[in-house]
């Protein structure tokens, strides 16, 4: 697969894993809502309710700013099994100003976010590495 076809896929996808690892070298995988802007994708600490306001992602991304997001669609019919991986760079943006396009791309994906924007903060990754298969 094209890193292009892995942009185009992961983009169109609803739903992903975000994989971070810990100080300790233990890795920490979580489902994710994302916004995906060519080489740049977007996730934001949002209002679901969460055991802590402490995430493990964020503490992980602070020691170690290597990440990994995966996309990938299930069907009964393998001929139409992929996944996508993309490789990058996390930061945490935590400023409302830089927070702002993150948030409105975020809303346009997902109705949920036009009446409840997520408060943040917002991680963005800088993806330097397209992975995928496909069965097509």
């Amino acid at each position: 697969m094209t890193a292009e076809e892995a942009r185009r896929r992961l983009a169109a996808a609803r739903v992903a894993r975000l994989a971070t690892v810990s100080a300790g070298g233990r890795p920490h995988l979580v489902p994710i809502t994302f916004a995906a802007d060519g080489d740049l994708v977007y996730t934001a600490v949002d209002a679901k309710p969460k055991t802590t306001t402490r995430l493990q992602r964020l503490t992980n991304i602070r020691g170690n700013h290597r990440v990994a997001v995966l996309a990938d669609q299930y069907d009964e019919d393998w001929s139409a099994l992929w996944w996508v991986r993309a490789d990058g760079e996390a930061a945490i943006l935590d400023d409302p100003a830089a927070m702002a396009e993150p948030v409105r791309l975020l809303a346009g994906r997902y109705p949920q976010y036009r009446d409840s924007p997520p408060g943040g903060p917002v991680i963005a990754i800088r993806v330097d590495r397209w992975t995928g298969w496909s069965a097509r």
